[in-house]
């Protein structure tokens, strides 16, 4: 499974495949870049997210489904799909508002179970929410 430089997925591709999920539709979505073990995406703000309308805060629910989306795609190079999460952990540092970026990095690659982490970042490129999750690799059958 393991995967070489010249058949990593381009963002485009990894676009198409997210983008199968209603959800993600949604979201508002769109893959900036895919590299090794890595992934940017960009999430653009909608009204339906905000949980303080005196503040315009993003809900903490959403930021959660970001690190998560995030961390799981940053397996893409390696797995070409998203992979079930295990376990995950979300850390929020500020409230965020408006369009939103994230990054993601493979930890730990594994056979049965891969770690990856995720910052999201605001429109002032300020850090609002990390985490780390852990997810199940597909096995030969899948």
């Amino acid at each position: 499974m393991d995967i070489t430089e010249s058949t990593i997925l381009t963002a485009q591709e990894v676009q198409a495949l997210l983008l199968k999920g209603p959800f993600h539709q949604w979201l508002g979505i769109e893959v900036a870049q895919v590299g090794e073990g890595t992934i940017e995406l960009s999430a653009t703000w909608r009204e339906e997210w905000v949980v303080n309308i005196a503040g315009g805060y993003t809900h903490g629910g959403i930021l959660a489904t970001l690190i998560d989306l995030t961390a799981d795609w940053a397996l893409v190079s390696k797995t070409r799909r998203g992979v079930p999460t295990i376990d995950m952990r979300v850390d929020y540092h500020r409230p965020a508002k408006g369009n939103l970026r994230c990054y993601g990095k493979v930890i730990k690659f594994g056979r049965k179970t891969s770690v990856a982490e995720a910052q999201v970042l605001d429109s002032d490129s300020q850090l609002v929410a990390s985490g780390r999750g852990v997810y199940a690799m597909p096995s030969e059958r899948d």
